[in-house]
């Protein structure tokens, strides 16, 4: 039997903030992603989505349960496990280049080196004529280009994104989405990708796992069994939707009566 590339089992996370009544995130969450696969987390906002991929990354800690990646404990950060965030966060005062080429630097890897993997990268991503460039130089869809470049650098087995094409328009998105399962089908990594969209989870995933609202529980896990690329004027892709939309209804509800109650 194959190991899991990454293993959930009965986490929670428990926030403490100083003065204010605990917050319950996540709870008794359990489900395994496989190498190599493409899993989507969905739920409503709050429910902890972002917060598990930041304790799979080791950024956080878990308040119960256990992460493991490859069979082994998450215990810190790894260059084995990477995270892109929303906004690229790419340093403004280095080329796009050197961005790309920082975590190399960080594990000492020769200037020499770093630079041909740099340029490797970028080239994969479509950016190999930006690497002299500055970040405000590139557009929102390059950036977020370039800070999958950096990701991939680093050679993950585990690639994590939180929403990172949420602040794209439509057109942008769509091809980032493209562009992302060309990266996944090269890199080989196994990817969590958090979103709100429903079309953007049955256009990507393998697996959707869908959240309950806060605290944020695994309230079903549903294959997409659609060719790839797949084509949202398919009547099996609508039948997806309308499941979805059916199955998140409740948590959003719950979601919002609880942020109206705070």
């Amino acid at each position: 039997m194959t190991r899991p590339a990454v293993s959930i089992q009965s986490v929670s996370k428990r926030w403490t903030p100083e003065g204010r009544a605990p917050v319950q995130a996540l709870s008794d969450l359990t489900f395994d992603v496989a190498p190599g696969e493409f899993i989507v987390l969905l739920g409503p906002s709050g429910c902890g989505k972002s917060t598990l991929l930041y304790m799979i990354a080791g950024l956080e800690e878990v308040s119960g349960g256990r992460i493991a990646c490859d069979g082994e404990p998450v215990t810190e950060p790894s260059a084995e496990r990477g995270l892109i965030f929303q906004e690229a966060s790419l340093f403004p005062w280095l080329t796009i280049a050197d961005n790309v080429a920082f975590g190399l630097s960080v594990q000492h890897v020769q200037p020499v080196r770093r630079r041909e993997i740099a340029v490797e990268m970028l080239k994969r991503v479509g950016l190999g004529d930006m690497l002299d460039k500055k970040p405000d130089e590139l557009s929102g869809g390059m950036r977020q280009r370039a800070a999958c470049a950096r990701a991939l650098a680093m050679r993950p087995k585990v690639l994590m994104m939180d929403e990172p094409f949420a602040a794209l328009d439509v057109q942008t998105r769509a091809r980032m989405q493209d562009f992302l399962l060309q990266i996944w089908r090269d890199s080989g990594a196994s990817i969590l990708l958090v979103t709100h969209s429903i079309d953007e989870a049955i256009s990507l995933a393998d697996r959707v796992v869908v959240f309950t609202a806060r605290p944020g529980r695994v309230k079903t896990i549903v294959p997409i069994d659609l060719p790839r690329p797949r084509e949202s004027r398919d009547p099996r892709y609508h039948a997806y939707r309308d499941m979805f939309a059916e199955l998140l209804a409740d948590e959003v509800d719950r979601a919002f009566a609880e942020q109206e109650a705070v």
